[in-house]
């Protein structure tokens, strides 16, 4: 249980402003109550003397509180709810299927709860994504050569015309020319400190991002137009390699990732993100020692900057550069993200914990 007075101020003032980048961080034990919540549950927020701030679910467990069932805590952080979970797997197995509100009500799901999800996490309606998931499985279909028509119909389309004018309206270009289209296809997946989003071509890594990070849009728009490549909902094997590599990264078990990436940016920021990948595991630098070991030792806000444009999160390590004073400063994802990611790698390589807070 944490008892830090400054951790305990921290984490209320979380928990009141319902902010997401806490998730995994600590959970709060209502004491009131018996239950305990993630940072952004949406239940209404007890008064400070009435919540213990715990690490971790079994701490949590372990001392007698039972999950909220508002925001399901004993869950993966991000991970979603069952019947989202299941319709997901049955859009995976068969994309080319369309699953309308009567077929949910079938099966006893609302709808309007899967809207929901889907609009909150996906930022697009549960068809919107189900034509997306579609119109994928057709383009990889034409890139190997198949014929316009066999890739509509089985895709799912019911007639050419129709298929033509979506793939024109997403894809700005006919079928007919799906050869020199670019996808980058985005995959969401849970991990203990809340969802991330992997975007990845056929070829590589091209962004690794927490889902909550500030002005996501604009770096969608920004790497689809350095790219020249359009962003749709799906995976390929990229994204699940890199999917499987964060999952080993969060167990503990992996300290270096191998994942193909592209990294589109000034030849001064691709020398900034090639230095944050020397930096080893468990360790951390200055901006100030970053910036001498590429020779540039006056550029130090130029690296900070660069630094901050870093587009894969994690696998290029920008969490392991600290203000001169070894203070946390300057992390899209949080700064108690950045705390709990050092603490984590110092942990699994033992080496002792750093004046880095």
């Amino acid at each position: 249980m944490i008892t830090d007075e400054h951790k305990i101020s921290e984490y209320y003032e979380a928990l009141v402003r319902k902010d997401s980048q806490y998730n995994g961080i600590f959970y709060a034990g209502v004491n009131t109550t018996g239950i305990f919540c993630i940072a952004s549950c949406r239940a209404r927020k007890p008064r400070i003397e009435n919540v213990s701030f715990l690490e971790n679910v079994k701490e949590a467990l372990r001392h007698g509180y039972r999950p909220c069932r508002v925001c399901r805590p004993d869950e993966n952080t991000g991970t979603p709810p069952e019947e989202v979970r299941e319709l997901l797997g049955m859009i995976s197995a068969s994309p080319q299927q369309k699953i309308a509100d009567r077929d949910l009500r079938g099966m006893n799901i609302s709808p309007s709860r899967i809207r929901r999800w889907f609009n909150e996490n996906m930022g697009m309606t549960f068809q919107a994504y189900q034509r997306m998931i579609r119109l994928n499985t057709a383009y990889e279909s034409l890139k190997k050569g198949r014929k316009v028509t066999d890739s509509a119909f089985d895709s799912g389309y019911d007639s050419i015309s129709g298929f033509t004018h979506s793939f024109k309206n997403k894809l700005n270009s006919s079928p007919s020319r799906a050869d020199g289209i670019r996808l980058i296809l985005l995959e969401r997946f849970p991990t203990p400190l809340g969802p991330m989003y992997a975007a990845a071509t056929e070829n590589a890594l091209c962004l690794l991002e927490f889902t909550d990070r500030r002005m996501l849009e604009t770096e969608f728009r920004d790497l689809s137009k350095r790219l020249q490549a359009n962003i749709i909902p799906g995976s390929n094997a990229i994204t699940e390699q890199t999917r499987q590599q964060v999952e080993e990264y969060f167990d503990g078990g992996r300290t270096k990732f191998d994942l193909p990436l592209e990294t589109p940016g000034t030849p001064f920021q691709q020398k900034v993100w090639n230095q944050l990948n020397q930096i080893p595991y468990g360790e951390t630098r200055s901006y100030l020692a970053q910036a001498q070991a590429m020779g540039e030792p006056a550029a130090v806000r130029a690296v900070a900057r660069a630094n901050g444009m870093n587009r894969i999160a994690i696998v290029v390590p920008c969490h392991r550069v600290l203000g001169s004073s070894g203070k946390l400063t300057g992390y899209a994802g949080g700064l108690a993200r950045k705390r709990w990611l050092l603490t984590h790698e110092q942990k699994v390589s033992g080496i002792g914990q750093t004046h880095i807070f």
